[in-house]
């Protein structure tokens, strides 16, 4: 009989801060601030022959490596539909509205998501995570929940596959 089990991963350095400016509306925008994020994964999966699911490590490297890119950065989503970015040599600008914001280029990392909410980060990470579908069949991973907190309390999660 195949067993299945929840793997967590919730290290305290699962974690970065970020700047940012969440887009409300085609004209209306936050003003910059940032945010201490931390993020958790959950794993549904099968438990082997071994009494084991998996090795956490690759997944616990793979989090970390994410963390470290948007880590003392600015982020800017590449799919909004209110804001254009624009890459120069030395800079990114960003046009919404009837602003042009200027950022040094070596400050940001533009994602390709539609916003800089929970929401679309957790589900950036997890669109990192599930890339390779060889290894999720190789760990036994049925599902994942990705989950964001931005330090005050709160969280967006995004879902892949079976989640229990």
């Amino acid at each position: 009989m195949a067993r299945s089990a929840i793997i967590e991963i919730h290290k305290d350095e699962l974690k970065f801060s970020a700047g940012h400016f969440m887009l409300l509306s085609a004209t209306a925008r936050e003003s910059m601030h940032g945010h201490d994020y931390q993020v958790n994964v959950a794993f549904n999966t099968l438990i082997t022959h071994n009494g084991m699911a998996f090795d956490c490590r690759l997944y616990k490297q793979r989090l970390l490596k994410l963390c470290l890119s948007l880590d003392y950065h600015f982020i800017l989503p590449s799919q909004s539909e209110y804001m254009r970015i624009e890459e120069t040599s030395d800079a990114w600008k960003a046009y919404f509205d009837k602003q042009t914001l200027s950022f040094e280029k070596t400050d940001v990392v533009v994602l390709p998501i539609v916003n800089v909410t929970l929401e679309e980060l957790s589900y950036w990470f997890l669109q990192q995570l599930t890339e390779n579908q060889a290894d999720l069949q190789t760990h036994h991973i049925q599902g994942i929940t990705v989950r964001v907190f931005n330090g005050r309390g709160e969280s967006g999660a995004a879902v892949w596959g079976k989640v229990t």
